[in-house]
């Protein structure tokens, strides 16, 4: 299966899309594109053509290309497809859970990326994938906001700042929203990737600013 994709083309790149939108009866939302120039000829205007595809196709084809994936791996999966806004979410269910996790989530976060990537050579964009197998993920999410807000209450306790382990930046984007709010503690991020971790620190006072 290939990624379903349109053209349009118009004078400016905004006419463009905004015939591919007409035409498609859809908003910018619901679509992800990129936009070309096309030089004009001798006494003739140049033009742009826009390459459209919509958010639901994108869902289609991702989940076709991962099942096909996860075959060549030699697992049998299902997959739930659903779509928040411009959000595509894939769960997986299968017998083999823990392979496609891998450790510390390494198979699942490199899954991601080549689906990722797939779309980026096809419109020149990322889409926003949140890629799952069973509920790992929300899982994760619960113990890491466990985690935070217990060492939060140890800093705020002890005025002693505490570094947790390393984390991708999705894992520290969950610490740092979680301890927003929170009373006499901040967060920063600190080393560098593969080794980067969020430092809980202890502030007498937090303004509202921060």
């Amino acid at each position: 299966m290939s990624l379903k994709v349109t053209e349009f083309e118009a004078k400016t790149k905004e006419d463009a899309l905004n015939k591919a939108l007409e035409e498609l009866e859809l908003t910018e939302k619901d679509i992800i594109y990129k936009s070309e120039e096309k030089k004009g000829k001798l006494f003739k205007a140049g033009s742009c053509v826009v390459t459209v595809a919509t958010i639901k196709d994108i869902a289609d084809y991702l989940k076709d290309e991962l099942k096909e994936l996860v075959s060549n791996m030699g697992i049998e999966v299902n997959i739930e497809e659903s779509i928040r806004e411009e959000q595509i979410n894939l769960k997986m269910y299968s017998d083999m859970n823990n392979i496609l996790i891998g450790k510390n989530g390494q198979t699942l976060v490199a899954i991601t990326n080549i689906l990722k990537q797939t779309i980026f050579n096809e419109l020149g964009r990322y889409p926003y994938i949140i890629l799952d197998v069973e509920n790992y993920k929300e899982k994760k999410i619960s113990n890491i906001e466990r985690l935070a807000k217990r060492v939060a209450r140890e800093v705020s306790k002890t005025k002693v700042d505490a570094a947790l382990e390393n984390m991708n930046s999705y894992e520290r984007r969950i610490v740092h929203n979680i301890l927003t709010n929170y009373k006499h503690v901040t967060t920063t991020s600190e080393g560098e990737e593969p080794n980067r971790h969020v430092v809980i620190k202890y502030v007498e006072e937090k303004n509202e600013e921060e």
